[in-house]
């Protein structure tokens, strides 16, 4: 995950001064030392981490912290405030259009996710604002291109304008009348990119802007590219006017500098963020969750997002009324497993755990091939066995094996972690904490981590 190292050598630094009662401006200095070389290595911008430093500096070697009991925490508590700031204080949100069609235009360099993040803020929009959008591929020049954005909006079920080898320009403004035709009231042009920048691009790109007046333009850049990604932001904001910055890869080992600097470089906001390969792995970019994700401190607030957004309320409530009855069943039991896989991985969950929380999850992983044997063994069940696993005997067993293309011992396995899961409801109801839930030293737990 982006900022792990930056993260990890903050932390360092700041236990240091944990160990101290009191602070002096040597311990301020050494402190903001080791601050400036973590921020150089994660290719932070250098003068961008020389502003930062310094106004960090000031606010604490200030008599708050100096005569704070608790001098270390204000010193984070500084380096926190400072970082949400670098980022841009509050979340950006999308301009949008007060009434009509909202046009957005997508730039920057190939390789940087313009199609497919074009697809999945158009999903986003759709779900979160009840949008009615429109993927237009105005990119004539790599090939698959139009394929790529036909392929990912037919999966997320938006429609996709495209006319071909036509000029771009052309492309973009019948895009438009189309879209008034068809009542789509959200316009997203993925625009060409190169693998570096040109005047022929740019002049497009210019020459798209004037035919469409565009609402956003949005300039996406590849986190892993670090200082090269602030670069290419300067152009495109000194060429086109960029109004918002959406970062694509942040689930990568990405070293997070464009991040911490593109903001501050470019005067433009962070307004999304694309954390994975999944289509819905996207979401607002917060500047306050994002600092509090570097410091170690967690992100419970976009866990808790992920949760409501990928659990269904009326199946946990049913859920619940059945572990209250112990009447749990082994389709019950895959639906859970189901939601778990749906909330993303388990490393992009510990990242929005708190300190020790989310270290102990991290380089856990569920185990891909245990979801398919599951279902392949639950769906080759009938539903009698399905509710009630007991009566699963040898023969059951071998004609369940065939059917799923798996052993008997996979079968045993199963039952198995469902009878462990019943007696944790049970003795939980009783108030009681069972002995097995880590899954004991050198053994995997109840679900495969």
């Amino acid at each position: 995950m982006a900022f792990e190292s930056l993260s990890d050598k903050l932390s360092a630094a700041f236990k240091k001064l944990r160990g101290k009662g009191r602070l002096s401006e040597a311990d301020i200095k050494e402190a903001m030392r080791e601050v400036r070389l973590a921020l150089l290595e994660a290719d932070v911008n250098y003068k961008v981490v020389k502003d930062f430093v310094k106004s960090v500096s000031e606010r604490a070697v200030g008599a708050d912290v100096m005569e704070s009991l608790t001098p270390a925490q204000m010193v984070i508590k500084i380096v926190n405030e400072e970082l949400i700031s670098l980022m841009g204080g509050t979340t950006a949100k999308l301009n949008m259009s007060p009434k009509g069609m909202t046009v957005v235009m997508l730039c920057g360099l190939q390789g940087a996710g313009k199609t497919t993040n074009g697809a999945k803020l158009a999903a986003l929009l759709k779900k979160q604002n009840n949008k009615r959008p429109l993927l237009v591929a105005c990119d004539i020049y790599r090939p698959a291109a139009i394929k790529q954005l036909e392929t990912v909006g037919g999966q997320l079920g938006i429609p996709v304008f495209q006319m071909g080898t036509e000029a771009p320009v052309k492309i973009a403004t019948s895009a438009i009348e189309h879209a008034k035709r068809y009542g789509n009231d959200l316009v997203i042009l993925d625009t060409a990119g190169r693998l570096h920048i040109d005047e022929q691009l740019m002049d497009e790109l210019k020459r798209i802007k004037s035919a469409v007046s565009p609402d956003e333009i949005l300039l996406v850049v590849d986190a892993m590219t670090g200082q090269d990604a602030v670069n290419a932001a300067s152009a495109f904001d000194e060429a086109l006017g960029i109004t918002g910055v959406m970062l694509t890869k942040l689930d990568g080992d990405a070293r997070g500098g464009a991040a911490l600097s593109v903001r501050a470089v470019t005067g433009k906001p962070i307004k999304f963020s694309g954390t994975g390969e999944k289509l819905d792995a996207i979401e607002p970019f917060h500047p306050d969750r994002m600092a509090s994700r570097i410091l170690g401190m967690g992100d419970v607030l976009t866990l808790i997002e992920k949760a409501e957004q990928s659990l269904d309320e009326k199946k946990a409530q049913e859920l619940a009324e059945k572990m209250r009855k112990n009447a749990f069943t082994l389709s019950d039991y895959y639906d859970q497993l189901l939601q778990l896989k749906s909330m993303g991985s388990i490393n992009d969950i510990a990242g929005m755990l708190p300190g020790g929380a989310g270290k102990a999850l991290q380089g856990a992983k569920l185990d891909e091939k245990m979801f398919s044997r599951i279902e392949a063994i639950i769906l080759s069940m009938t539903p009698e066995e399905r509710d009630n696993p007991s009566i699963l005997n040898s023969s059951r067993k071998k004609r369940i094996a065939a059917g799923s293309g798996t052993q008997v011992v996979d079968i045993n396995r199963l039952i198995k972690q469902y009878d462990m899961l019943k007696q944790l409801t049970r003795q939980l109801s009783k108030g009681k904490m069972p002995s097995f839930m880590g899954g004991g030293r050198g053994k995997r737990g109840m679900f495969g981590f």
